[in-house]
């Protein structure tokens, strides 16, 4: 198995190692003294962030946003606000506790599970995911949890199968899932290429409910979400609706279309869950500052575990493939352009855009949970203006083409 990179070079001579080393920027000492300044009580600055505020209620007036944004820097909050309809047609205003999709910011979480239950004692990374996932089919010898936690296991995801639409639209048990997945065998070697892969993340549901013999929501549920406080959090895989905003799409103009069917019943670990601003920010708080898991599995859980093979299209920002998590220098894609090296996810289904970052050297984070599929760009200049202005860096106006 190749060993993991823990960055790569960005921008000019700008290396994510001197931020995400495992080895230097997070060992023991340095978990316990993170872990003492992220428990320290919020205090919020209402005057912060004045250009934010004033581009988010511009371009809430226009039409062009609805979401809840949450941006904290050390332990205070400098914008801590939502904007537009949790309920278009009812004119029902989204509020900073509205419960919304997180689609795959769900990813961190089934990681964070395996590597907990590693922490435990109960399984290893290293792990054949033949151990774990039976009858094993022939040709899985060389996939190990790893190589589906950092998207590397060659196994086709669920979009790239025959039949994607009728699955998408037909509820699953998580044991049909893993049967379908079990017809598959990988399309190059393992670890040998990043490839983007839900159908990797319910295997390793799968694994979390085998070993923990618990459900991988009541897992979620006693292992983070109750110690945490996360009341607002929870998976929406039984179709229940859990007071879950409606979702959108740009109709044209302000309008604004409906999105019916989320079903996230096919993406149980890489989807399903649901969140709000307060309690992504609790969770944030809690893995960066050293309380979920131990330094190691910390540190892995931000490595770059990608081969030379990125799997990404000509031109694209370089990133390092962690466990549910990536990390970039984001702000190189911002006009004007910056460097604030993050550790991220995105997250979009049925009618959700979201995307939530923390910055490690100044312990900036900003998370963004949009009702409105169609905001991808809007949401990602959003994060990085809220990190420029958060770190006295030039306001973006725009992004790179």
């Amino acid at each position: 198995m190749q060993r993991p990179r823990l960055a790569m070079a960005l921008g000019a001579a700008v290396t994510l190692m001197a931020t995400f080393s495992a080895a230097g920027w997070f060992v023991a000492g340095r978990a316990h003294e993170v872990a003492q300044e992220q428990e320290a009580p919020l205090r919020e600055d209402p005057t912060a962030l004045p250009q934010l505020r004033a581009a988010l209620l511009d371009m809430t007036a226009q039409g062009r946003f609805m979401g809840a944004v949450l941006v904290t820097k050390g332990d205070e909050i400098l914008l801590r606000q939502a904007y537009g309809m949790a309920d278009v047609e009812a004119s029902t205003p989204l509020e900073i506790n509205s419960r919304l999709r997180l689609a795959s910011l769900s990813k961190q979480f089934t990681a964070a599970a395996i590597l907990k239950l590693q922490d435990d004692g109960k399984l290893s990374i290293d792990d054949p995911v033949c151990r774990w996932i039976q009858p094993c089919p022939e040709g899985w010898a060389d996939i190990r949890l790893s190589h589906l936690m950092s998207h590397t296991s060659g196994l086709p995801d669920l979009m790239d199968r025959p039949g994607w639409g009728i699955r998408r639209g037909t509820p699953a048990t998580m044991a049909e899932l893993t049967a379908d997945t079990i017809l598959y065998r990988p399309r190059f070697p393992p670890g040998s290429k990043a490839d983007y892969n839900n159908a990797g993340f319910n295997l390793l549901a799968a694994v979390v409910e085998r070993v923990s013999g618990l459900s991988l929501e009541t897992y979620l549920n006693e292992t983070f979400f109750e110690p945490l406080g996360m009341n607002d959090t929870g998976s929406d895989a039984d179709g229940q609706g859990h007071g879950i905003v409606k979702g959108y799409n740009d109709g044209g103009g302000v309008s604004k279309v409906e999105r019916n069917n989320a079903n996230v019943s096919i993406i149980p670990g890489a989807g399903a869950l649901y969140s709000t601003a307060d309690d992504m920010l609790r969770w944030e708080r809690a893995l960066h500052g050293g309380r979920l898991l131990s330094p190691r599995s910390y540190g892995q859980m931000i490595a770059d575990h990608a081969p030379a093979d990125h799997g990404l299209r000509p031109g694209a920002r370089p990133r390092g493939w962690g466990f549910g998590l990536f990390t970039s220098d984001l702000g190189t894609g911002a006009v004007p352009e910056f460097s604030a090296p993050q550790i991220y996810h995105t997250g979009s289904w049925a009618g959700f855009r979201n995307l939530v970052s923390y910055q490690p050297d100044e312990h900036v984070t900003v998370i963004v949970l949009t009702n409105n599929y169609d905001q991808r760009d809007r949401v990602f200049l959003i994060v990085q203006q809220a990190m420029a202005e958060a770190m006295g860096k030039p306001f973006p106006t725009g992004l790179k083409s």
